[in-house]
């Protein structure tokens, strides 16, 4: 099994965030900032990593009749140990992503993995698929939230680059997430149509 196909997979051609526009709630709510990107997105790849493993072990000791539920116990366990750690190691991170954290157990990525490929396969190809996904979903939160944070705020990862009073205040509100998505998913396609 070509595990680089897998990682890559996630990360260009069924990216999470420009390709499936999956996700988009946690996207658009938590993109205000290039840290809450990358943690909304490291946060989301730890349960996907955990998640896929587990649900792949136990996928035929599942009955069929209860394959979902099964699953979303699963992946809320994975989300419950996260929290805690999040909340005990990252607490200004934890506040800040709020109820974003414990909505990741219906988040549609992670439950469509599970199906879709966890489900199907052996533990390691779950995990570079959970990875690989996770990365995707990482890099479009934070690229996301890094171009919203520049426009709004004049900052990247809280470093002034100018003048915060230059700063577009739509990009740190709601229709900013829309606008920037709209522009970073059009600007993605035009590249991969010249490739």
């Amino acid at each position: 099994m070509n595990y680089w196909k897998i990682l890559s997979n996630g990360l260009f051609k069924e990216n999470p965030v420009f390709v499936l526009m999956l996700g988009m709630c946690p996207t658009l709510g938590v993109t205000t900032s290039a840290i809450n990107g990358l943690g909304m997105g490291l946060a989301t790849t730890f349960v996907l990593l955990l998640s896929n493993v587990a649900i792949s072990l136990v996928a035929n000791l599942i009955p069929d009749k209860i394959r979902i539920p099964g699953y979303i116990v699963i992946i809320a366990t994975v989300v419950t140990i996260m929290e805690l750690c999040m909340a005990a190691y990252l607490p200004s991170l934890h506040e800040s992503l709020g109820i974003f954290i414990p909505l990741i157990v219906v988040n549609c990525i992670v439950l469509g993995r599970a199906e879709a490929f966890a489900a199907k396969n052996k533990p390691l190809p779950s995990l570079f698929d959970g990875l690989g996904m996770g990365l995707g979903f990482t890099l479009g939160l934070t690229l996301l939230g890094s171009v919203r944070e520049i426009l709004g705020s004049g900052k990247l990862f809280n470093i002034t680059l100018y003048d915060e009073s230059h700063g577009i205040l739509v990009f740190v509100l709601a229709p900013g997430a829309f606008i920037v998505l709209g522009y970073l998913i059009a600007i993605i396609n035009k590249i991969k149509k010249t490739l």
